[in-house]
């Protein structure tokens, strides 16, 4: 009884195996419109891994905070890694430089610059989207 059903149980796998086995087409993995397909594809995914890496970078889509009780005022690039940036706090404003390797407070505001004047506000994305590509948002 057992042999009759194993034999049974084997029998249906074999047959889906022949199946199979003839529907399969070999490709011979080093020919060269085989390694131009896969080169391509390959070369397609980087291609568009850098350009949306450079959307990113150019719509400035990082995480702005929220917080009230800080806020960045004003900023100014002065190389690859160097920044010079105004923080409020609360109700004093700080020159700060900021480097790879430190924060340093330059100085204290006398008079604090306007918020208003300097602001960067933050753009919806299908405003900065519209901004590249050079069309004005009506509202």
């Amino acid at each position: 009884m057992r042999f009759l059903t194993l034999l049974l149980c084997y029998r249906p796998m074999e047959l889906f195996a022949q199946q199979a086995s003839t529907d399969i087409a070999v490709v011979d993995p080093l020919s060269t419109s085989y390694l131009m397909k896969l080169t391509g594809g390959l070369l397609l995914v980087v291609a568009v891994i850098f350009i949306l890496a450079w959307f990113v970078k150019r719509l400035n889509l990082t995480q702005h905070s929220q917080n009230a009780a800080l806020k960045v005022v004003a900023g100014l690039s002065l190389g690859t890694r160097d920044r010079i940036v105004v923080l409020q706090v609360g109700g004093e404003q700080v020159l700060l430089g900021l480097t790879p390797g430190r924060i340093e407070k330059l100085h204290i505001l006398a008079e604090p610059l306007s918020v208003d004047d300097y602001a960067n506000p933050i753009m919806p994305f299908a405003e900065k989207l519209n901004k590249l590509m050079g069309k004005g948002v009506e509202k």
